[in-house]
């Protein structure tokens, strides 16, 4: 909280001195900021009022307020700046970010962003692009310092001296052998409390495992939550040593989750530019607008089948939208739960069927309870308790399939190899939707006429 109210703070003392005129006064809060917070305050700010405040960026902090940016506003900044521009702003980043920019930059613009860099710099750079980005080899820098296991403490401290500086967010010194595969890590605490004359091998930890290059992104994020890791180290397939992933890295992922769960909810891509064009922004949600549409339909005519019933029994249209208006929030309760149960890896194929069974038992429960009050509720209304039994069997039959469904349709959804963030939202509602028209109009049209 305090962090957006410093962020809108700034924002409106921006504004302020660029009304006023005090332009320098503006570039000098903009230089007293961390790359993040400016790349905040960019993003929200109007297009035409970006280039002004990128024109007063440091050009030494220029990358690393372009790697916090949303993708489709920096696109934007990119493309009004020249090419030397790019470049010289780009120059010095550490390697993780250098790579997470260049995955998007245009193909003639990589080629001189490669150009730029000396011949060690570029392969380790197209060694992280190797990788896919949502990877550990996506994630990962490969600036990292390496010890053997023989030499003594007394040895890594001279060679850290001549050194000079250790890469930042370093915790620990990586152990390797000859053929540079993983042995274990010397913690820095370790390294300046213990005896120098003691050898590596003798106080290093083997207790972090690594983790291998492929591991997808999520994965990655469990195991530092449930180790409480603030680096890894990352192998290859042969096991050697390739790089390391520090807890920077991980906030970055889990702030990325967040926004695609939140986000993907709508339909919405969470790199989407707040104030990009109308027209644009239409055609985004118009896709979306126009699936929903299509399921609506789909509802429209299960309700269409039961017309004489709605004609005959006019109350039950009074009722109608309470049934599947309870069976969607039923159903979403259970949707985030495997959602979220699902991204911290805690369903397999072992557990899946009794996660359903429980979902379901949970469903039927809260349908029998709030059918009879509801059923209730009719009754004193309407004075009728075949309007109250047909409302309160439609209840029970909708919650239990929304519940099933909530907690089903992320599994397959994944399976299918389809986000559940993006799609197990409309899928639900369609069903549903369909399941409650259809359940209570049927039982309507059973018992009433």
């Amino acid at each position: 909280m305090e962090a957006r109210e410093h962020t809108q703070a700034n924002l409106s003392l921006l504004r302020e001195r660029l009304g006023g005129g005090r332009v320098r006064s503006a570039q000098l809060l903009i230089g007293s900021l961390h790359p993040s917070e400016v790349a905040r305050l960019i993003e929200s700010l109007p297009q035409t009022e970006r280039s002004l405040i990128w024109e007063m960026v440091d050009p030494e902090n220029g990358g690393e307020i372009l790697v916090e940016l949303a993708d489709e506003v920096r696109d934007g900044l990119i493309e009004s700046m020249q090419t030397d521009e790019v470049v010289a702003a780009l120059d010095g980043m550490e390697l993780d970010d250098l790579a997470d920019l260049v995955a998007d930059l245009p193909e003639a613009l990589t080629r001189e962003v490669l150009r730029s860099l000396d011949q060690q710099e570029r392969e380790r750079l197209q060694a992280v692009l190797s990788y896919d980005e949502e990877s550990a080899g996506g994630l990962m820098n490969v600036d990292i310092i390496t010890v053997r296991p023989d030499v003594t403490l007394e040895v890594v401290l001279r060679y850290l001296h001549a050194r000079g500086d250790i890469p930042d967010g370093t915790d620990s010194i990586y152990v390797v052998n000859r053929n540079n595969e993983y042995f274990g890590s010397l913690f820095l605490s370790r390294l300046l409390t213990l005896d120098p004359n003691e050898t590596v091998a003798e106080v290093m930890s083997t207790d972090t495992q690594p983790i291998p290059a492929h591991t997808p992104s999520e994965e990655v994020v469990w195991e530092f939550e449930n180790q409480d890791l603030l680096s890894a180290p990352v192998v290859d397939d042969n096991k050697r040593l390739v790089g390391r992933i520090t807890i920077d890295d991980i906030v970055d992922e889990i702030r990325d989750e967040a926004e695609h769960a939140l986000m993907g909810a709508a339909g919405l891509d969470e790199e989407d530019d707040m104030f990009a064009p109308v027209v644009k922004s239409t055609q985004r949600r118009a896709l979306w607008l126009g699936i929903n549409l299509a399921t609506a339909f789909l509802a429209a005519s299960v309700v269409d089948l039961f017309q004489t019933t709605l004609d005959k029994v006019v109350l039950l249209a009074v009722l109608m939208p309470v049934v599947p208006s309870m069976g969607g929030v039923a159903g979403n309760q259970s949707l985030v739960v495997i959602t979220r149960a699902m991204a911290l890896g805690q369903v397999d194929r072992n557990n899946a069927q009794r996660i359903l069974r429980k979902e379901l038992l949970v469903g039927m429960l809260n349908g029998l309870g709030w059918s009879a009050v509801v059923a209730l509720f009719t009754y004193l209304w309407f004075g009728d308790w075949r309007i109250g039994a047909v409302i309160a069997g439609a209840m029970i039959i909708n919650m239990s399939v929304a519940a099933l469904a909530g907690s089903s349709v992320p599994i397959v959804l994944k399976r299918m190899q389809i986000d559940p963030a993006l799609a197990g939202g409309v899928v639900l509602t369609t069903i549903t939707d369909v399941i409650g028209y259809m359940s209570f109009l049927g039982l309507g049209a059973l018992f009433l006429l």
